[in-house]
């Protein structure tokens, strides 16, 4: 295992003040769900529209193979679907985020909506980038222990690791910070393990 770099040294992801809606505070999925597609991504914490900063290829590269592995472990598997963000998981009417990659296991199934997942999905992968990180360690973190999401990976391509978060009792505990030959001890995808956490950064 390994370590990564303190996240309040990093930027936060940006408030989405001009657009059109709401006060900040007052934004639901209704309000959300009319904004014109303009190519951005947006999420909404607390009421608060927020705006994604774009992508980068080490952030792209990431969610592709995390994608292609978890698709072998869960959906090649048997156990459930597995989602490319950007796709709306309303958490509440006030929380509605946009996951990298999820999971929604068989016995769940019935989240899965048209257009969007109802509720937590049972894995949530985020992955980090220098405009993202401090929200994914803190509001993001709080948002899926809050609404139940089994377990949260934190991606960080700069570092080349992943933390795990697998909910219990009193919320979330880590299970570590993995990296290089090491593999995933994921409950929802178990079928993980045989893949290196290195071959998610080629």
């Amino acid at each position: 295992m390994t370590t990564v770099p303190d996240d309040d040294s990093l930027e936060i992801v940006l408030l989405a003040d001009d657009i059109p809606g709401p006060k900040q505070g007052y934004w639901t999925y209704d309000a959300y769900a009319a904004i014109p597609d303009d190519g951005k991504r947006y999420e909404i914490m607390d009421g608060v529209l927020i705006l994604h900063p774009a992508r980068d290829i080490a952030h792209q590269s990431a969610v592709v193979h995390v994608l292609y592995y978890l698709v072998q472990a869960v959906e090649l598997a048997g156990l459930g679907k597995v989602y490319l963000g950007p796709l709306d998981v309303l958490l509440t009417s006030a929380r509605v985020v946009q996951p990298d990659v999820l999971v929604v296991l068989n016995a769940n199934r019935q989240k899965i909506e048209e257009k969007y997942i109802v509720g937590g999905p049972d894995l949530a992968v985020e992955v980090a980038s220098l405009g993202t990180a401090f929200y994914d360690r803190l509001s993001k973190y709080e948002a899926y222990e809050q609404a139940g999401v089994s377990e949260y990976w934190i991606v960080h391509p700069q570092e080349k690791a992943v933390e795990v978060f697998v909910l219990e009792d009193d919320g979330y505990q880590s299970l570590g910070v993995f990296s290089g030959k090491d593999t995933l001890p994921s409950r929802v995808a178990p079928g993980i393990a045989d893949v290196a956490v290195e071959q998610f950064f080629f």
